[in-house]
């Protein structure tokens, strides 16, 4: 493992006033991750923003009502990654069950369209006659100036609705409805592209039932929030109070095996319970198959999933989407050696490296660049560009994730500032972004981007470190507690599952599965052993039966052949002076 310095989170500095009822642990762990009250504890929909909040989205729902109440033909075009998978099935479902009759999507190709609404894309539905009379993009949009303007010279209307940053002008589309465009006042402005979806659907059927236009049978719009949560989990946007909402919301209609039958037969596929699931596997389970469908072939797949109906054919189509993650996994590990072979071709220690890394080669498949370009920067704690060349190869595609620090998006746009032209496109969020260069222009490219992250971080920032919760005292350390935070949630990015550190006693170690080490710990404190393991270490492990080890952890409830048993899952560990009682 990459060496990492452990920081402890800083907790408060007083007792809390709030939350008497809760266990002294989440107390704690609330406290430190900035709740101040208990309203931010309760998950209800009431609780949600009020979707009026957010600019734009009266002309929307007045273009939608206006589509329904005379039957147009709406295509909603979606995105190739699981927020815009979950968003175009919510947009679809959503208002099929508010009265719309002719509704169709379509998902941009990764490899033949790239990101977003494209001229490409207006001019092949004007070829082959599929002209809607009202597009609505979802998770995407905002960026999308010549897509917009060409669809309106076609003659279509276009709702644009996403959340990703909007950069100096906006699309001159009909209505945009974005929690981060200019001027937008909605509190919230880390929903994902499934939640502002989700936002004008509720909007809308209150617009319709003020006017006495909804269907006999008030639709449930509650019945898409399993779809809304695992967007919002999938994208990996931060969980706000907002945030959380959703995705309490929707875990307990999974639970309770209300979900869509394409949420089920993933789970089923990936041998996963429903019963009992956590946000956790929305994000390392669920959303993985279904981004692998538009990372490697085409989304349509994953989306025709989410809103299959029948329960068999949605089985079919989950396992067909797990085929693709199994190959995506074995193109990755593929990836990730080769680029590790590249960093070690550069014969620099990791304090040589650019601060900035922008990597490519040839054979590089689109589809996992962002995948690889995470892996890089976990093993180097740089941000890191990952390149891959297009179909005619004359220009690079590149996928880029940022470390805490530095906000990706906005250190492309100083690139773009800097040096005009050198970016052809590009576009993303702080810690994650795509773009586009000439084929020729990686050198350059390469040099104005370490520029860049040199003139944004210290070399502090450089350090890859472990935030934890601290240690848990003998007592907290059991199967009670691991139950307790998986109840707790739900846990996410910027709302951090509770991880500890502490120092054991290595009983025993060894390798499993050719790249997992399994132990068998023992507090320093002579608490009896629990067992721990840390996944794709490798083979090549220290020997921490000699040293002791302090670790990293999650508590997690392990059940094998009928036994459910206390297992800490290992994020870190190292050597420490802990010695092994003979």
């Amino acid at each position: 493992m990459t060496p990492k310095k452990i920081l402890r989170r800083p907790g408060p500095d007083t007792d809390p006033d709030w939350g008497r009822d809760l266990p002294p642990l989440l107390r704690r762990l609330y406290a430190a991750r900035g709740v101040s009250s208990d309203a931010e504890l309760t998950y209800t929909l009431k609780h949600l923003a009020s979707p009026m909040q957010l600019q734009g989205i009266d002309r929307a729902v007045e273009l939608l009502a206006d589509a329904i109440g005379q039957q147009q033909k709406v295509l909603v075009l979606g995105d190739f990654d699981a927020d815009g998978a979950t968003s175009t099935a919510v947009a679809m479902l959503g208002l099929s069950m508010l009265g719309l009759g002719q509704i169709d999507f379509r998902v941009p190709s990764r490899f033949a369209d790239g990101y977003g609404l494209t001229p490409g894309i207006i001019h092949r539905l004007v070829e082959e006659g599929e002209t809607p009379d009202l597009l609505v993009t979802v998770d995407n949009g905002i960026s999308a100036h010549e897509g917009v303007r060409a669809a309106r010279e076609a003659g279509m209307k276009v709702v644009v609705t996403d959340h990703h940053l909007a950069g100096d002008s906006l699309p001159e589309a009909d209505a945009i409805v974005n929690p981060n465009q200019p001027g937008c006042p909605f509190l919230s402005k880390h929903a994902a592209g499934v939640g502002v979806m989700f936002y004008v659907l509720t909007a809308l059927r209150k617009h319709l039932r003020e006017q006495g236009r909804l269907p006999q049978s008030e639709p449930n719009l509650g019945s898409l929030l399993d779809l809304v949560a695992l967007g919002t989990v999938a994208d990996v946007v931060p969980l706000d109070h907002n945030n959380r909402i959703f995705v309490e919301q929707g875990l307990r209609r999974i639970r309770q095996g209300l979900a869509r039958p394409g949420i089920l037969a993933l789970l089923e596929v990936a041998g996963r319970d429903h019963t009992v699931i956590s946000s956790t596997d929305l994000g390392f389970v669920l959303g993985p198959r279904l981004n692998a469908a538009g990372r490697l072939d085409d989304m349509s797949i994953g989306i025709a999933c989410l809103l299959a109906d029948d329960p068999d054919e949605a089985r079919r189509l989950a396992r067909e989407l797990d085929t693709f993650n199994r190959e995506r996994r074995s193109i990755e590990k593929d990836m990730k050696a080769q680029a590790q072979d590249l960093l070690a071709s550069m014969s620099l220690d990791i304090e040589g490296l650019p601060w900035g890394l922008a990597l490519f080669d040839p054979d590089w498949h689109q589809g996992v660049i962002g995948i690889l370009a995470a892996r890089i920067r976990e093993q180097t704690h740089r941000p890191t560009i990952a390149f891959a060349p297009d179909e005619d190869g004359e220009q690079l595609k590149g996928s880029a994730r940022s470390i805490p620090g530095l906000h990706i998006r906005d250190a492309l746009a100083v690139v773009d500032t800097r040096h005009p032209g050198l970016l052809k496109k590009f576009g993303g969020h702080a810690m994650a972004a795509g773009m586009t260069i000439a084929g020729d222009d990686l050198e350059r490219f390469s040099q104005a981007f370490d520029e860049t992250v040199r003139d944004s971080l210290t070399e502090a920032d450089l350090e890859a470190a472990v935030v934890t919760d601290g240690p848990l005292s003998p007592g907290e350390l059991c199967l009670e507690t691991a139950h307790l935070l998986k109840r707790a949630g739900p846990w996410g990015q910027h709302f951090p599952e509770p991880m500890f550190d502490g120092e054991f006693r290595v009983i025993s170690q060894r390798i499993v599965g050719e790249n997992h080490l399994k132990l068998v710990l023992q507090p320093v404190d002579g608490h009896e052993a629990v067992d721990g393991i840390a996944f794709n270490t490798g083979p090549e492990v220290p020997d921490y039966t000699r040293s002791g080890a302090r670790v990293v952890y999650k508590p997690d409830a392990n059940t094998f052949r009928g036994r459910t048993s206390l297992q800490l899952l290992i994020d870190y560990l190292e050597p420490c002076s802990a010695q092994t009682s003979r």
